[in-house]
């Protein structure tokens, strides 16, 4: 048991948990998380708590930022939107089908390196962009690496909403891209049209994985569409499956009407121990 902290980089961004250690940021306050380039300022979201998980795997809160960090901050900020801008421009302007995604930007440290700026971009396919590191390492004057990113990675940079009307799973929450197949979505009775099942990334959606579990357990144990069944209300055809009921839809042979039966009492062996048993 511990306390724990939440901050963002950015506003409606991932969310990072802190070990706030000897300091108490309240939400607003500006705080100072360790990274591989040094501190580097976030606000905090969620306020310092007790939690029931174990933190000493989580990172300390490095202090509180004052003055100086707020202002190294602002001037980290606009050397990322002079970057975003000219490299557009450059990209424009050598005629390559790349999309500037983030940019992300080092400042210069005194004896431990340069200035570095990293962007990242999207494209179809592979691009030869050796020249055009060349003309932004000359008009920002530092070093420049370029990374093409995935069109889920895309989206996570990016953050947004999904169709659910939440963030973005891969933008908040999700550490690991996780396979997901078309098997999920018809194992789960969803409609095959890639607008639906699609995310915001263009690929099949990270949530379709989350319920599969659970359907995959469902149909394990319950008869399958199309078997008869005896259920309490008299004998029928199983005509529909309802996995977040735990229920079967049956279609009756004495009248044709429908009714719902939970899967334990359709269940074969669950009737054969009950009538041994009761």
């Amino acid at each position: 048991m511990g306390m724990l902290c939440a901050v963002s980089f950015n506003r409606y961004g991932r969310l990072y948990y802190l070990d706030p250690g000897e300091f108490s940021p309240q939400v607003g306050d500006r705080v100072l998380v360790p990274t591989d380039d040094g501190p580097e300022v976030a606000e905090c979201v969620w306020a310092a708590q007790w939690v029931s998980e174990d933190t000493d795997g989580f990172p300390k809160v490095a202090g509180l930022a004052d003055d100086r960090d707020l202002r190294r901050d602002e001037l980290l900020r606009k050397r990322k939107a002079e970057a975003k801008v000219a490299a557009k421009k450059l990209i424009k302007a050598h005629e390559l089908p790349m999309k500037v995604v983030a940019v992300d930007h080092v400042l210069e440290q005194g004896g431990t390196g340069g200035a570095r700026t990293t962007i990242y971009f999207t494209a179809p396919h592979r691009v030869d962009f050796r020249s055009l590191v060349r003309d932004l390492g000359a008009t920002l004057h530092c070093r420049v690496e370029l990374r093409q990113l995935s069109a889920r990675d895309s989206a996570r940079v990016q953050g947004g909403i999904g169709s659910c009307g939440r963030d973005l799973c891969c933008a908040t929450f999700l550490t690991d891209f996780e396979p997901v197949t078309i098997r999920m979505a018809k194992d789960q009775d969803l409609p095959l049209n890639p607008l639906r099942i699609s995310g915001a990334c263009g690929r099949l959606m990270c949530c379709l994985k989350y319920e599969h579990p659970l359907y995959q357990k469902f149909q394990a144990s319950a008869p399958a569409v199309g078997s008869r069944v005896t259920t309490p209300e008299g004998d029928g055809r199983v005509v529909a499956h309802s996995v977040p009921k735990d229920a079967v839809v049956v279609r009756m042979d004495a009248d044709g009407s429908r009714c719902s039966c939970s899967r334990a009492s359709v269940c074969g062996p669950r009737q054969a121990h009950d009538e041994q048993y009761s």
